[in-house]
């Protein structure tokens, strides 16, 4: 049978840099959290598919910051303290409930304790503690793509100097490769974020797309406005982008854009801009994305689906499910897994109907035309937020797998297999609010961009002096590009506008910059070979561990080149 399109999940992996950095409700245990209830029981989906045949493919993106977290020693040992004191937890729930005579609590007792039970064996025997070289064993099996992300997710766009970008990406794809034992192929820009080309003054500054060639990426993901046009997402038409639009219109005059034949569309990869033949765009199709974003009508949201925000007093369990639309915490019924799983089986033979329907709709409208569908999202959506969604994953795979009209493909093998015939000069543009910088570069943040760019350009200076003296200062110039690195977080300014943790992630990115100026005032003076110095430099060596292999020559000053 002759396939009608191609559909690729790109599920996108990221925690910020948490190591020993506090515990709940902010810090390491965000990345626990992220283990047990997502990365963990999404291996044992994609294994348990492997072991029946089923030739499934998805598209896995592993942000660098995370994968450094997820291989640490440190992490991996607190990790398995968590499951074991969360098992022991329900086991105490369980005893609790027995003698209270409340059996419907004791039932859903004994089954988080046995989650969490078979989660600590997948990860210990199934997995044997390695959670990126089991991901990269499916990769070479061909059965799932690894893509990458910048370092530490920073915000590329609002940065001010081209080694900062250069060197996010660089480091991101070094560590990749030294992870996982391939270079990446596909790339999740952190936010969505992307810029044209645009002049500096004199100095006309490359495209994202620019510094993705120079690093051998072919593809990375758009959100759907900034292909198809027209307002973002869950943006009402005239709805002001917000008082620092301004930023976003500064590179409107750039470039001319390429004559539009046609309206782009999700169906289709684009080359973009400065890199035709190099690098091509896949933008999130809305249609299937909003069957699981939509706070309308999305799957998460269903009534027999576990209830997050609704835990127990003393063992932190979710023992409720949604119950009804708008619901009051206070009334929400228990949850019943086996309804739930009955309604996964549902939405995931929707999903799979939608998504055969979407790709015939395309062919019928074009002329018969191949079209392929990126459904991309945060992968912490599914098993965390979404208790029942890594099970919805499974499901959707088995499915589209079994329907021979579609072609199951990764990001990559989209463009490989079917490569663009257009080229697009993309818009600057994000999946934030007003598809702008806006969540990024507000007057709740404004503050933190200077001190960025201040740290940007003195790093410059620092790996001159570095390349000037090599030897002496590698360890300290090393050290200050980690902690550049750290403070570029694009999770800094977001959990501020969002104020999900705004205090927190001040104080982090005020920790960040702090380290790194007490590093560049001791290179710049000369005054590492002090004990002072050295005991310093350990402790935060120790601290902030991540890219061991950090190269200083990659934050160079390289103003308005993207390539060596």
């Amino acid at each position: 049978m002759t396939s009608i399109g191609a559909f690729t999940f790109v599920l996108h992996s990221h925690i910020p840099y948490a190591r020993q950095a506090g515990m709940w409700p902010h810090g390491e245990e965000w990345i626990h959290e992220a283990i047990a209830e997502t990365y963990l029981p999404l291996l044992n989906a994609l294994y348990d598919l492997a072991e029946e045949g089923i030739d499934y493919k998805l598209t896995v993106s592993v942000t660098p910051i995370l994968a450094e977290q997820l291989a640490d020693p440190l992490i991996v040992e607190h990790f398995v303290h968590y499951a074991a004191e969360r098992s022991a937890w329900a086991a105490e729930d369980v005893q609790r409930f027995s003698e209270s005579g409340e059996t419907a609590l004791r039932d859903l007792a004994r089954y988080y304790h046995h989650l969490y039970a078979r989660i600590l064996t997948s990860f210990n025997d199934r997995f044997k503690r390695d959670i990126l070289g089991a991901l990269a064993e499916l990769q070479r099996r061909g059965l799932v793509e690894i893509s990458t992300s910048a370092a530490t997710h920073g915000y590329l766009p609002l940065l001010s100097r081209d080694s900062s970008i250069h060197g996010q990406l660089a480091t991101g794809v070094a560590a990749h490769e030294r992870h996982f034992g391939v270079k990446p192929k596909a790339i999740w820009l952190p936010e969505c974020a992307y810029r044209p080309a645009f002049y500096e003054g004199e100095t006309r500054r490359p495209g994202i797309e620019s510094f993705l060639a120079a690093q051998g990426i072919r593809v990375f993901f758009s959100e759907t406005h900034t292909v198809e046009g027209g307002n973002p997402v869950g943006k009402a038409a005239g709805e002001a982008i917000g008082p620092y639009g301004e930023v976003q219109r500064r590179y409107s005059i750039a470039l001319e854009p390429h004559e539009q034949a046609e309206p782009a569309t999700t169906f289709k990869p684009y080359w973009v801009g400065d890199a035709p033949g190099q690098v091509a765009v896949l933008a999130r199709n809305n249609d299937s994305g909003q069957q699981v974003w939509s706070a309308t009508f999305g799957y998460p949201g269903d009534f027999w689906y576990r209830e997050f925000h609704k835990k127990d007093g003393v063992s932190g369990l979710q023992y409720w499910r949604v119950g009804g639309a708008g619901l009051d915490l206070a009334y929400k019924p228990f949850y019943e897994p086996q309804r739930a799983q009955e309604r996964v089986r549902d939405h995931a033979r929707h999903f799979a109907g939608l998504v055969d329907e979407l790709l015939a709709g395309y062919a019928a409208r074009t002329g018969g035309e191949f079209g392929v569908i990126s459904a991309a999202y945060d992968t912490e959506l599914f098993g965390h937020w979404w208790f029942e969604g890594v099970d919805w994953l499974k499901e959707v795979l088995r499915n589209l797998a079994a329907n021979q009209r579609i072609e199951l493909t990764t990001a990559s093998g989209i463009v490989e297999q079917h490569p663009p015939d257009r080229v697009l000069n993309l818009p600057e543009s994000s999946w934030g609010a007003g598809g702008g910088h806006f969540t990024w570069m507000n007057v709740d943040t404004k503050w933190m961009w200077p001190l960025i760019h201040g740290a940007e350009s003195r790093m410059e200076g620092l790996a001159a002096t570095g390349a000037a003296n090599p030897g002496r200062l590698d360890a300290f110039i090393d050290q200050a590009a980690r902690e550049l690195l750290l403070l570029q977080s694009s999770d800094w300014p977001f959990l501020v506008t969002t104020g999900q943790a705004k205090e927190y992630a001040s104080e982090r990115f005020v920790e960040h910059l702090e380290r790194f100026n007490r590093l560049a005032a001791l290179i710049e003076q000369d005054a590492c070979d002090s004990v002072e110095a050295q005991e310093m430099l350990t402790s935060l060596a120790e601290r902030d561990n991540p890219f061991p292999a950090i190269d200083p020559a990659d934050f160079a000053e390289r103003q308005g080149r993207a390539g060596s």
